[in-house]
Parts: C-alpha cells; structure tokens; sequence
C-alpha cells in the first residue's frame, strides 16, 4: 500500500512538473564604455531589483547592443575597436559566451538585426554610411560585408519596419531621415523612390520607435529636443509627419539635446531622454491616431545617453553616462508615469541598455 501511493505521489508530482512552466527570467545588459566591458544583471520580476551577474571584458569600448529575434544571441558593436562581436546567451544565468568577431568597416553607432534575424544593419557617424552583414544561423556574424551604402554624416540609427520591408535611417547633421527599401531575400538595401525625409530645421533626428501595427514612426530630435511622429505609408514605405511636440516642460531655458526614444511594450506610452534636462520626457500615445500628450518629465541620471523598458512594460531602466549610475524605474499600468525605486553605481560611461526576457 505504502509503495503504491509512493508511486501515486511521484506520478503526480511528474505531471505537475510537466505541466509548469518554467520560470521567467531576465537579464539587464549594460554598455560600459569607460570600461570596455558588459555588464550583466538579474532583474528581479517581482520588485525591479537588479542583481548584478557577472562582467564581460572587450577589446574596446561598447557602444549599441542588439538581440536577435529569438532571444538566441546578442551583439554588440565595439566603437573603439572598429569591430561587431557576437555571443550566444545562456536563458538560465544570462551569461554570454562570445561566437565571432569582425572587422565593423568603422565606428558604427547602431546596429540592429532585421526581423527574420538574418542580417545585421549598421549605421556609422562619423563616416556617414550605412552597411549590412550576413547572420549566420549560429549566431555567426560574417566576415564579408555584404552592402555598404553612403548616406551622409552624422547617421545615427537604423531599423526595419515591422513587415521587414523598409528601412529607416535618421542623420542628424544633414537634419533627414534616409528610407530604404529591403529585399530580405537577397539583403539588399536600395534607396527608396522618395530616398529621405527632411525634417523641419533645427530638428536634427537622431533615434526612433515604430508602433506594432507600424502606422506610426517616432523620432526623438537631439537638437530640437523634442518628438516628430509620423504616419508610414504602407505601400510606399514613406514618412509623413503630423506632430512634433516638446521634450521638455515650459520655461525651461538651459541646454539640452535628446538621446534616446523608446515605446512601451503595449504601444500606450513613449519615452525620450533629455540631456541637460537631465529627465525621461513621458507621453500617452492616442491608439487610434498616434498623437501625443505630454504627461511628465520625470528627473534621472546625469546625460541619459540610453535606457530601456522590460518586455513586460513593467519597468524603466535610464543610464546616466556622466556620473556612471542607473536609474530604475516602475511604470504606473494606468498613466504611463514613472515612479523610481532605485539606484546603482554600475561603471563609467554606460552607453547602451538592452534588456531581454526568457522564456
């Protein structure tokens, strides 16, 4: 009798196991350029805290990290060393676990992969082009660069649309926006037949975000310190904009440009850094139309160069890169405003936040 209900128990404890998932986990990836490393955290779900894992040592100073769609690997380009490396992530510890590095082609200030996670754009500042490499399924990046493209100088960014089908390059020095065509089969990048958008003067673009039903583009301009939105024309893949609205609250007269520009993951709210101001300017976005309202800047780290929201819309992480230290922060599930809940001293000069959630 014993033996059996031994045996019931174990049964029943197989499929109870069989049958939960397995715990989520995330992990928080920092660029730390001052000291030529990534930093690796654990983010605790529950409350937002952050455990810090472990640190990754790199032939230079870090700048834009990128995960590929399935979670699989993140890359990383190296700015000083001229050189993109990839790593195979562990979804258990977070620990990296480098598969390749190449020669960049240059400085390039942003990477990101296309959405079949085939292909690696990259966008260089300081040479003014854009490039693309092959992916390999392992996680390779290729040697060879399949496609280099001069633009003009100061190309900030680069990213697909949502059907992987155009891409979007802001430059700020010649104050415009390149858009692309993308043949995905071949990886190939041809200038559109409206080959940019000019932005209005003095706005200079320098990040974006793309809604999820991709009717809307957003770009944070660094000199305008402000947000353009756009509507994308789905078949020809052009921008045309309908608002352009502060980053900053009325009256303030001191110096500041924009950095970085993030939506939440259900769409409602978007996020831009104000350097100078020193704040994450908060907006509700209209799902119908796309416009925005102006609900909070709320203070933060010294020159937010970058920061992030978890997948879940949960929280916001803002990196200062003046005084080396993070800022942590919980998104209100009903306005979209921040509230922080803490601080850490994470290294000189942290660049990039990247966060990546398992399963």
């Amino acid at each position: 009798m014993g033996i059996s209900l031994r045996f019931c128990l174990m049964v029943v404890g197989l499929v109870f196991l069989a049958e939960t998932p397995c715990r989520a986990a995330s992990f928080v990836y920092l660029s730390l350029g001052g000291e030529k490393k990534i930093a690796i955290y654990r983010l605790n779900e529950q409350d937002g805290a952050l455990t810090h894992v472990e640190d990754v040592p790199l032939a230079g100073a870090p700048g834009c990290l990128e995960v590929d769609p399935e979670k699989k690997f993140l890359f990383a380009s190296v700015r000083s060393a001229k050189q993109f490396m990839s790593f195979a992530i562990d979804p258990e510890n977070g620990k990296l676990k480098q598969i390749s590095a190449v020669p960049a082609g240059g400085n390039a200030a942003y990477i990101a992969t296309d959405k079949n996670g085939a292909y690696l754009f990259s966008a260089y500042y300081g040479e003014g082009k854009v490039a693309v490499h092959r992916l390999l399924k392992n996680g390779e990046i290729s040697d060879e660069i399949l496609q280099t493209i001069p633009t003009d100088k100061n190309a900030h960014a680069i990213l697909p649309d949502q059907t992987n089908r155009f891409v979007f390059v802001p430059h700020t020095g010649p104050n415009a926006v390149y858009q692309f065509l993308w043949d995905a089969e071949n990886g190939k990048l041809t200038a559109n037949d409206k080959p940019m958008f000019k932005a209005a003067p003095g706005m200079e673009p320098r990040h974006l975000a793309i809604s999820k039903d991709n009717r809307f583009i957003y770009f944070d301009n660094e000199k305008g310190s402000s947000v353009t939105a756009c509507k994308l024309d789905p078949k020809s893949g052009t921008l045309t904009p309908f608002q352009t609205i502060s980053t900053l609250p009325a009256g303030f007269s001191g110096k500041n440009t924009c950095a970085d520009i993030e939506l939440s993951p259900s769409g409602k709210n978007l996020y831009a850094s104000n350097r100078g101001h020193n704040s994450i300017a908060c907006y509700r976005v209209d799902q119908k139309t796309g416009r925005l309202t102006a609900l909070e800047q709320e203070p933060t780290e010294d020159i937010p160069r970058s920061f992030n929201i978890d997948p879940a819309g949960t929280y916001l992480y803002a990196a200062g890169q003046k005084n080396g230290k993070l800022a942590a922060y919980r998104i209100s599930p009903k306005t979209g405003q921040l509230k922080r809940l803490a601080t850490y001293e994470v290294g000189k000069s942290p660049s990039w936040v990247e966060i990546v959630k398992f399963p």
